[in-house]
């Protein structure tokens, strides 16, 4: 964190003190910015009066690359979208492609495509809880959250190889099936992080420190959630009810039984605490999607290697960790996209961050930005 003083006011506070004003430029190398985030808060005192939010240090516009490549080349490009819940870029991406190309999916890849993304629900959670943690200095959930997400990883690992980016949901499908045995995996690993989660709830939430720095802080109410945008559970914990598994329901989901987790205060607080009751209904679709998931194939075996959609577009949205995850896409006929623009929710989310951290202390400030969990891959692109 730097401190740069912009100007020295004439104000003189009613102490007859004379007042200034600071700036401070947080970011983009403080670590509650995530390395590439920048603030730039002006300060009466500890109190934020203004913030300004500066996006841009992670751009490397992968929309426009996505117009010099192949439909299928485009997809690892998604896994560095959100790189903490790249299963979710990818299916965004590739329902957005099936749409255009009229491609159907076989029931197995489906399944597979619920269990994987609420493996990663459950993963980009931990992420995002165990950062807002370390964010007031709860450190040891910090480590509690990594636990659980570094299992899932492994779970990842053995499905596709890979640990960050996937790129295993693709147009028509998954890139391969299960191997043996993992689904059984899956399942212990369901009925382990139960007992994992209720650990961290009675830790972090029940805890009067963590209560004290949370609750109360960067209040959204549920009208101003729908007036910019957000989604996900920072709109769900200012009980706005809107969740596209239930509300405009793909793939197999209506097939699934789960409740919408919603808050009462929209505080950081309750951003955080949805996150973790939604890891429990994750867990509780992932074991039905397991029971109910058929055999065959994973792909489909009729489709073109070479991808090439007549003119038109499509859009198409899942609903991600952080909210309405929107792929837009329009062809021209050839097998490359003609445009690619992608609806990220943490780009609308983030934007909350100025209305809500005024007249918190600079402190509070880093709380919020964490309760909104926000991936500058995905704000970026």
């Amino acid at each position: 964190m730097t401190l740069q003083i912009e100007s020295r006011s004439p104000a003189i506070s009613d102490d007859g003190l004379p007042v200034e004003e600071l700036v401070v430029n947080v970011g983009p190398s403080h670590p509650s910015t995530h390395g590439v985030g920048r603030v730039l808060v002006h300060l009466d005192g500890d109190v934020v009066v203004k913030a300004d939010m500066i996006v841009g240090y992670l751009h490397r516009g992968i929309e426009k690359m996505a117009e010099n490549r192949t439909y299928l080349q485009v997809v690892p490009l998604t896994d560095r979208l959100d790189y903490v819940g790249s299963m979710y870029a990818n299916w965004a991406y590739c329902r957005a492609v099936e749409r255009l190309a009229d491609i159907r999916v076989p029931e197995r890849a489906e399944y597979l495509r619920v269990i994987v993304c609420e493996l990663q629900r459950i993963a980009s959670h931990m992420m995002g809880i165990g950062a807002a943690a370390a964010d007031t200095g709860a450190f040891t959930m910090f480590i509690y959250a990594f636990d659980v997400r570094e299992r899932v990883v492994e779970l990842f690992e053995t499905l596709c190889g890979s640990r960050l980016t996937y790129n295993y949901v693709r147009p028509g499908g998954v890139s391969m099936d299960a191997p043996d045995g993992w689904t059984d995996d899956v399942i212990a690993f369901t009925q382990r992080v139960r007992p994992n989660l209720d650990e961290m709830d009675s830790l972090f939430f029940g805890n009067t420190i963590a209560r004290g720095r949370l609750k109360g802080v960067g209040v959204l109410t549920a009208d101003d959630a729908v007036a910019w945008g957000a989604s996900g559970p920072t709109a769900r914990a200012s009980g706005v009810e809107w969740d596209l598994r239930k509300h405009d329901p793909y793939s197999v989901y209506p097939r699934l039984e789960f409740d919408v987790v919603i808050g009462e205060n929209g505080d950081s607080y309750d951003r955080n605490r949805v996150r973790l009751l939604e890891c429990y209904e994750s867990a509780r679709i992932i074991e039905q999607a397991v029971a109910q998931m058929p055999g065959g194939l994973v792909k489909n075996d009729g489709m073109a290697r070479l991808i090439a959609p007549p003119v038109g577009d499509a859009y198409d949205h899942i609903e991600s960790a952080r909210g309405s995850l929107g792929v837009y896409l329009v062809s021209d006929g050839t097998p490359r996209p003609y445009r690619m623009k992608v609806r990220s929710p943490a780009f609308c989310n983030l934007a909350l961050l100025p209305k809500l951290a005024v007249g918190h202390t600079l402190s509070d400030l880093v709380v919020v930005l964490g309760s909104l969990d926000p991936v500058f891959g995905e704000v970026d692109r």
